[in-house]
């Protein structure tokens, strides 16, 4: 089997940079729990568990001296009480996120009403919006739930996207809230990471070469999703988190399968899945007559 990779994929700056520093912290002898999964993907929270760092679902479960924050970020209360239970922070908060939350309080600080696109229950809108007046913004991902709310109530709005979404695909959503509000500002807060795997694997859905496209990455991680869901749109497309999950029989009459990973994937294990993919033998041309 012929693979054949997209032009960006796996592993952007800031979930690279969280992994690494826990890493480091490890190696200087730094015991501490993290705060959610550092990263959305099973295999680097298991790898992350092997270093002596486990997952706790809340800051009162940690017995370490240090708590560690994701890359998605955390509600900014959530370091006083981390320093209320006595303990020291790490934080790999990814750099767009931090953009995010600067961004938002001041418009707050400014008049500015705030609306946040995406999903309600990820970790990173959960970040953003936890210590906010519930009055003060709202969260959307459909133009069916913004066409509900009376945007004119509001003199000024400012829109802002999960890092983990391109905007573009949000557009008919911020033009029902345009459509209806005053003045709507649109903040400059894009994940371009996230853009150029999106645009690669909209291309790789469109490449003539490919006959089937494998996404790798972690069950809950949302850029993951959105890639396959991008990719089966031109191709029949595969969601796994590693190469136990690839079947043979997916490619049956294939000769090239198009391969790309969300931002959370590690190298190692694209690496895996791309050997396995590469080992599936394609029938020759005789074999096919016969």
């Amino acid at each position: 089997m012929r693979v054949k990779r997209a032009a960006k994929y796996g592993f952007c700056s800031g979930v690279r940079i969280a992994d690494l520093k826990v890493k480091r912290f490890v190696a200087a002898g730094g015991r501490g729990a993290i705060l959610g999964q550092v990263v959305h993907n099973e295999r680097v929270v298991d790898e992350m568990a092997r270093l002596g760092v486990r997952t706790v679902d809340e800051i009162a479960s940690v017995a370490e001296p240090t708590i560690v924050f994701s890359a998605h970020g955390v509600p900014p209360s959530f370091h006083q009480e981390a320093r209320s239970h006595g303990l020291q922070v790490l934080d790999t908060t990814c750099k767009f996120v931090y953009d995010i939350h600067r961004e938002s309080k001041a418009a707050l600080a400014d008049g500015y009403h705030l609306v946040f696109i995406g999903d309600p229950k990820h970790r990173e809108v959960i970040g953003y919006t936890r210590d906010l007046d519930p009055g003060s913004y709202h969260i959307v991902s459909k133009v069916a739930a913004a066409e509900t709310i009376d945007w004119s109530q509001f003199r000024k709005i400012k829109i802002f996207y999960q890092t983990t979404l391109n905007s573009a695909d949000y557009d008919d959503v911020v033009h029902a809230i345009e459509q209806h509000g005053g003045s709507v500002e649109r903040g400059d807060t894009i994940c371009y990471a996230t853009k150029e795997n999106q645009d690669a694997a909209r291309a790789l859905s469109r490449d003539p070469e490919v006959d089937v496209i494998v996404v790798i990455g972690g069950k809950q991680s949302a850029n993951t999703k959105h890639l396959w869901e991008i990719c089966r749109e031109g191709k029949p497309a595969y969601l796994v988190q590693g190469a136990g999950d690839v079947d043979p029989a997916w490619f049956e009459g294939a000769t090239t399968v198009g391969l790309t990973a969300g931002s959370s994937t590690p190298d190692y294990v694209i690496d895996e899945v791309e050997e396995c993919l590469a080992a599936i033998e394609v029938p020759t041309i005789s074999a096919r007559r016969a």
